[in-house]
């Protein structure tokens, strides 16, 4: 059986399942990749605002069934000139890199559930040193970049029967 760390991009997992249209249930997504894979680590990386308490509920639940959660609060950039329109961010693909370089030797694949072209160059790299490394994303929201370079790329459609909250 495989060993396995699951580095989950928590903001693009948000707007995939927005695009999808529907939500995961991430104790059965656990419980699927389980079934095949000695599974060492899962880690959840996500930004917060202020004083949240949905996503504090939503984290401890994720910590609950088995998730180590990563957060730092999110940053509000202001992206129009005139009126005062803003967005907020927290990018953690540093982050995950960053501790996927750090585990790589202590393990046989890597999943990573982001879509995001940010990974195409790490991922490439993984896969040089032997590594296999498995994508979890939606056909709406990976990038072409991303989709090429990994060693196999898993659809949230194609196991959406297995996958999706009730």
């Amino acid at each position: 059986m495989s060993k396995t760390k699951n580095y989950i991009d928590g903001a693009n997992m948000f707007y995939t399942q927005k695009k999808l249209g529907w939500s995961f249930d991430w104790k059965k997504i656990k419980n699927l990749i389980e079934t095949e894979k000695e599974v060492l680590d899962w880690r959840y990386y996500v930004g917060v605002k202020k004083d949240d308490e949905g996503m504090r509920k939503y984290l401890k639940y994720l910590n609950a069934i088995g998730f180590n959660t990563f957060t730092k609060s999110l940053k509000k950039i202001k992206i129009s000139d005139g009126e005062a329109k803003y967005i907020y961010k927290a990018n953690f693909d540093v982050e995950i890199a960053a501790d996927i370089l750090l585990d790589k030797s202590k393990i046989d694949e890597i999943i990573i559930f982001s879509g995001d072209s940010d990974f195409q160059y790490l991922v490439g790299k993984l896969k040089d040193t032997g590594l296999k490394v498995i994508v979890y994303s939606s056909r709406k929201t990976i990038s072409w970049e991303l989709k090429l370079e990994a060693s196999e790329v898993v659809y949230f459609k194609d196991i959406k029967e297995n996958i999706r909250r009730q």
